[in-house]
Formats: C-alpha cells, structure tokens, sequence
C-alpha cells in the first residue's frame, strides 16, 4: 500500500501534462477521470496506512534519484520524454505510458491476490479489485483511443 502512493503520484504527474499538450477532448476527458480516481485513491490509502499506524511514504519520492520504480511506473527518461512532447506524439507517449502504467497495477494486484493469506481484510479485497477492474476497462479504452490515433 506504501509503494501505491508514489504510483498513483506519478499518475497524478502524468495527467497533470494533459491540458496544455493535447488538442483532443477524449484524451482530456480520460485524464480528468484517472486524476479524480487517483486522487481519491491516494487520499483512502493514507488513511488506511494511518489508522494502521504505518509510515505515510512522501507521494514523489519516486522522483528522487535511485527511488524503486513499482510495477509499471515511467522512468525519469519517459516522464522527460512526455513532458517534451505536444499534440499527436504527446497523446501517443500519453496512452502508450498510462497502458504501461495501468497493467503494473494490475501486476500488483495480481502479486498480492497470489500471495498466501493476503488480500483477505474486506478493505483492500474490496480496493483491489475495483482497481483490477476499472484498470482493465480503461486500458482497453485506451488501446482503442491509440489505435484511432494510429490510423
């Protein structure tokens, strides 16, 4: 749960370019929903880890260097790459990343659902597999999305 701060932080990150490097609608519609969701999700994971009594990690530490990117996550080179980019290209580096970044959260959920014993507590049972199935719902519109602007 620590190291799904900083992944969903650099979703943050990611959609954050979106405004001023795209031209089209259903790219910005589809940002605004992943910064909406990732921000809540943030927010209850937080939570979780403090009623817990866990350590609340800082949300961009996977900025500093050396930090362990988690499943999925863009390196500083593809994150500098998609801040550099503007119109198709920035769109196409936009889908390709958040497909790449989604299907490392669903890594993660298949990791701990596969690991003995864990998942189990309704909360997270309930969080993983709402990630698990809005990831793969939005990885799929974003395949579309990218084959359209591949045409």
């Amino acid at each position: 749960m620590q190291g799904m701060i900083g992944h969903h932080a650099q979703a943050v990150e990611m959609v954050a370019l979106v405004p001023s490097r795209t031209s089209r609608d259903d790219v910005k519609k589809l940002a605004l929903r992943i910064d909406v969701s990732q921000q809540d999700e943030i927010k209850m994971i937080q939570r979780w880890l403090e009623v817990r009594g866990q350590r609340l990690p800082d949300p961009r530490a996977h900025l500093m260097n050396g930090a362990t990117l988690m499943p999925g996550m863009l390196t500083p080179d593809e994150m500098a790459r998609l801040a550099a980019a503007k119109g198709v290209e920035f769109d196409r580096l936009f889908l390709e990343g958040m497909i790449k970044h989604h299907a490392g959260a669903l890594a993660m959920v298949d990791d701990l659902f596969s690991s003995p014993g864990a998942g189990q507590e309704p909360e997270i049972f309930s969080f993983a597999s709402d990630v698990d199935a809005d990831q793969r719902m939005e990885i799929d519109r974003m395949g579309a999305m990218l084959k359209e602007i591949q045409r």
